[in-house]
C-alpha cells in the first residue's frame, strides 16, 4: 500500500505540473474569463466573498455541509489559503443562486484542488471539463490515504450496497450483516443528506425521486467513525 501511495504521489505531482504548464490560466477562452480578484471573507469550504461583493462557488469539488463532519476543517483550511489573499481566478458564469462559478490559483497552486488533495471535499462535477481528470486524482490520492472524509470506520465491512437504481422510481438498498445496529448518514455527490438506522443482519430500502443523476453520481456513506461505504457511477 505504501509503495502505491508513493507511486501515485509522484505521477499526481507531475502530472499537476505538467498539466499547469501545459495550459497555462493566462490562456482566455470564450466560455471563461481569468481575473485577479481579493478575497474578503470565507464562507464555508467551498464558497468565499470577494472585496468588490461577489459570492465565489468553487467549480469541481463540494464539502461537507455544516452538520457533517470536517466542514470546520474545510472552512478553516481554506481560509488560510486565501482570506485577503489576492488570487487568480478562472470564471465561467453564476449558477442559480448568482454565485460565480470559478478555479481559484494562488501562488501557481489550484485551491480546489487542494482541498480535495486534503480530503476535506469530495469530486461534484455537472459537466466534465479541462480540470476533470486533475481533480479526480486528488480525490483518488485522499482516498487512498484515508485522509479527512475518507477516513475509514471500524465497521466498514458490515455493510454492502446490494441496489442503487438512478432511474425512477429510484432506489436504494443496503445491508446490514453484523449483529448491531448501523447508525449512518449518507448522500450524493450534491448535497442530499440522509440520515438511517439499519437494524443488525437487515437490510435498508428507501425510494427517491429525482436524487441520483443518471449521467454519473456517488454514494458516501458513513457512521461516526468514518466511512462505511463509497460507490461511484
Amino acid at each position: 500500500m505504501k509503495v502505491k501511495l508513493v507511486i501515485l504521489a509522484i505521477l499526481f505531482i507531475a502530472s499537476g505540473i505538467f498539466y499547469y504548464n501545459l495550459t497555462g490560466i493566462e490562456t482566455t477562452g470564450a466560455d471563461k474569463k481569468i481575473e485577479n480578484a481579493m478575497v474578503s471573507r470565507v464562507i464555508d469550504g467551498d464558497t468565499v466573498k470577494l472585496e468588490d461583493g461577489r459570492t465565489i462557488r468553487l467549480l469541481g469539488i463540494n464539502t461537507p455541509e455544516k452538520s457533517m463532519p470536517f466542514s470546520k476543517e474545510a472552512t478553516e483550511f481554506l481560509d488560510q489559503m486565501v482570506q485577503g489573499k489576492s488570487v487568480k481566478m478562472e470564471s465561467y458564469g453564476l449558477d442559480k443562486y448568482g454565485r460565480t462559478l470559478a478555479y481559484l490559483f494562488i501562488e501557481n497552486k489550484s485551491v480546489n484542488k487542494e482541498i480535495l488533495v486534503q480530503g476535506l471535499a469530495t469530486l461534484y462535477f455537472y459537466e466534465k471539463d479541462d480540470y476533470y481528470n486533475e481533480l479526480k486524482w486528488a480525490e483518488k490520492f485522499a482516498r487512498l490515504s484515508e485522509l479527512g472524509l475518507w477516513k475509514k470506520s471500524s465497521d466498514e465491512e458490515c455493510i454492502t450496497m446490494t441496489q442503487l437504481k438512478s432511474s425512477e422510481p429510484e432506489k436504494l438498498m443496503l445491508r446490514n450483516w453484523c449483529d448491531k445496529d448501523l447508525v449512518i448518514f449518507f448522500k450524493d455527490d450534491a448535497s442530499h443528506i440522509y440520515n438511517a438506522t439499519i437494524k443488525p443482519n437487515s437490510e435498508f430500502t428507501e425510494e427517491f425521486s429525482h436524487i441520483w443523476n443518471d449521467d454519473g453520481d456517488a454514494l458516501h456513506v458513513w457512521d461516526k467513525d468514518g466511512l462505511l461505504l463509497f460507490y461511484r457511477y
